[in-house]
């Protein structure tokens, strides 16, 4: 299955050691000074009206190539902002991909579960965009620059002039764990995509 371009699409390590990561290996502490300073300078937003719904995304594998992280915001419908660590890829691979969210409807709680890239066939992604809150797993890259100021990360999609930033050639992520606002991509290929409605019970971890 694929998803079609959208509309405005912000596209977007020789190896290292590889460990335990939160929200691509950059400290707790820093992340949230570098979250607050881009919500103050008013950093590159997410280019489209988010949900209220924040999701679940899970894989047993990412390898990606040409990598970038930045501090953004995300404003839903309402016009509440969210702030997220914006991290792109060029071009990645997914397997045994999960996408899960839980949504309070007039006729109670209701769960979409979504999976793909099973059976030795990865789902594929294209100018990877995604606006996150959490990321866990066990993270290694190549060629990585961490403390680069978002404006001149080597990606196409950048952040804003002074905000702090990381980018990489390659990144590689086992037992990915990963809540966000937003995904997008110029190119999106599920192989052996199964959805599922839930009661909420069910998610990716």
């Amino acid at each position: 299955m694929k998803f079609p371009k959208p509309s405005t699409v912000l596209s977007a390590a020789t190896r290292t050691r590889a460990g335990r990561i939160t929200l691509a290996a950059v400290p707790a502490g820093v992340i949230a000074g570098v979250l607050l300073g881009g919500v103050a300078q008013g950093a590159v937003p997410v280019s489209f009206a988010v949900s209220g719904s924040q999701f679940q995304i899970g894989a047993s594998q990412l390898e990606g190539t040409g990598f970038s992280q930045y501090a953004g915001v995300a404003t839903d419908t309402e016009g509440v902002e969210h702030t997220v660590a914006i991290a792109n890829i060029k071009s990645a691979t997914l397997t045994d991909l999960c996408q899960s969210v839980i949504t309070e409807t007039p006729l109670g709680t209701v769960g979409v579960l979504i999976k793909a890239g099973g059976g030795g066939e990865p789902a594929t992604a294209s100018d990877l965009q995604i606006g996150m809150t959490g990321l866990k797993g066990d993270a290694s890259f190549g060629g990585i620059r961490i403390g680069v100021d978002a404006s001149t990360v080597a990606t196409d999609a950048k952040g804003s002039p002074g905000d702090f930033a990381q980018d990489s050639d390659t990144i590689s992520i086992t037992d990915l764990q990963q809540t966000a606002w937003s995904t997008q991509a110029s190119v999106f290929t599920l192989k052996g995509m199964s959805l599922e409605l839930t009661d909420g019970s069910q998610g990716c971890f």
